[in-house]
This record gives structure tokens, sequence and C-alpha cells, in this order.
């Protein structure tokens, strides 16, 4: 949505004199420009640098919503969005069409959420696929790693198939390999990764668990950062909280909360601030837990 009001009547540009701007071919011969980049222009050449400013932003309501206004030469229009990149393109946009005296002309309005691909990398692989694969296009080679705590075997083949069972082979023959006065077996080993389990969770005696299966979870100011941690403690498993760079859809924060039980859980969340999504992310996993301790 955007707003806009002009003070004087705006100059005409599309006179075709060699020392007057036309913003029209201006647009025409660089249809990729955004319209920041576009008024921007403009501004330089007629000496009317636009100017920006922050009207309104509300960021505590579910979704934030930003106003900016920008002035140029004597045009002043404003443009509102969900983040202060998007409120500035309107802003742009509806100035823009005002020099236009034109309001048929429209610009595509990028999302500050998405990539501009136009600026990706042509002929770009998958990082994935590049990491998998190797060797000659004609003759390709994939790699798998199979790891379980401090054991690692790497296999090869020509299909992903093959590799991963190369490397388990050669997984086993280690173990197999190692003497009995080590007293190591794959058995011990696994038994002593697997850490905190579905089937533990369930028949655990612990005391915080045990609350927790009784927890409606939806007490007001509860922290479920320290209600998790407190729990991770007693049944023995560890948690990673990874900020995403990236708002959500609606301009949100977002987090990802690791648990290292086994099977690994990762759980999300979102909110105004890092410190809520983390919260989210914490509540999501005490959701998660009570589901998984509750079932017989």
């Amino acid at each position: 949505m955007s707003q806009s009001r002009h003070r004087a009547e705006a100059p005409p540009l599309e006179r075709e004199d060699s020392g007057t701007f036309s913003l029209g071919k201006m647009i025409t011969a660089k249809p990729g420009k955004t319209p920041i980049q576009v008024l921007h222009e403009y501004g330089m050449k007629t000496k009317n640098i636009p100017v920006y400013e922050c009207e309104r932003s509300d960021v505590q309501i579910h979704v934030p919503t930003f106003t900016f206004r920008v002035t140029v030469g004597d045009i002043t229009c404003t443009g509102e969005g969900t983040s202060k990149k998007l409120a500035k393109h309107r802003a742009a946009e509806a100035a823009i069409n005002i020099l236009k005296a034109n309001a048929s002309i429209c610009f595509a309005v990028p999302d500050p959420l998405m990539p501009d691909p136009s600026k990706q990398p042509k002929n770009q692989l998958n990082p994935i696929g590049s990491l998998q694969e190797g060797g000659p296009a004609h003759k390709r080679e994939y790699t798998t790693i199979c790891r379980l705590e401090s054991f690692m075997e790497t296999g090869k083949g020509a299909s992903k198939k093959q590799a991963k069972r190369n490397a388990a082979e050669k997984f086993l023959a280690k173990f197999s390999n190692i003497s009995p006065e080590n007293h190591i077996s794959l058995t011990n080993v696994v038994g002593h990764s697997l850490g905190c389990t579905w089937h533990s969770l369930r028949n655990s005696p612990g005391e915080k668990i045990n609350l927790l299966k009784r927890s409606l979870l939806s007490i007001p100011n509860t922290d479920y950062i320290q209600l998790l941690s407190e729990i991770a403690k007693e049944q023995g498993f560890n948690i990673t909280y990874l900020d995403i760079d990236e708002l959500s859809a609606n301009g949100q924060y977002q987090c990802l909360a690791e648990l290292s039980t086994s099977p690994i859980t990762v759980c999300h969340g979102s909110g105004i601030s890092c410190g809520n999504a983390q919260s989210d992310a914490a509540h999501n996993a005490l959701q998660y837990l009570k589901i998984i301790a509750e079932r017989k």
C-alpha cells in the first residue's frame, strides 16, 4: 500500500532536447532497475537527490509494518511494507509514477526475502551434488562417509548405493580387526552413542520429564528455554540453537533448536526477536518430547 502527494507540478521530462533528461527513456533502456535505483539516477541527473525518512515503525505486532517517506524535488510520497526495504521501494515507485504522470507504469517491487535471479551466478551447480559427485562427466564417482562417534570410514562408488555399501563394509571391517584385549565391540559403541532415546524418555523416572508429561505448556510467562535445559540435563542430551539469517515469510526472526537425542531432533521457532524465536523453538521441542514421552 502506498500513498502520495505533491506540492507542485512535476517538471516536464519527455522533451527530446539533448540537455533534458528523459525518465521514460531511462526506464525503457534499463528495465531491470528497481524503483529506488531509477529514482536515485533521476535525482543524480536532475540534482534532486531523493531523501528517505521513516515515518512509522511497528515491530511489536504480529506482522511488522514500516512506512517511509521520500522527497525528491517538489514531490513527496509515502510507501508501506513489511520491511524497511520494501517500504522504500514502494515510496520510490509512487514518486516515479507521479514524475511520469502516467499511473499505468508499474514496477515489480522486489521481495526482500527472495534472492534476485538476475544476480545469481549462471550455470551454478548444486553445492550438495558437487560435494557428492566427482570425476569427469562420463564417469561419475560418489563418496559417502560413515561415521559413529570418533570412528569414520569413507566409501566410493559409481552410484550412491555402492558408495554407501563400500563405506559400511570398511566400517564393519575396522571393528572386526579390533583385538579382544581392547574390550571394544560395535554393540558397545552403538549402545553408548544412542544416549537419550524414545524408549528411555518413555520409561524415565526423572522428575523433570514426568513433570513435562503433566504440563499443558500453555502457562503464560513460562521460561521454555530454561525448562528444556533442565530436561536435557536430566535426560543426558545437548541443545544447540541456530539463528537463521533470513526472516520468515511474515517478517519474523527464525531459529532452529537441535537436540542430540537418538534420533536427533530439530525443531523450528519464530518470533519478533531472536530471543522470542529461540523461546518458540524450545517450546516446540518441549511439545515434541511430551508427545514422545507419553506414547505407550
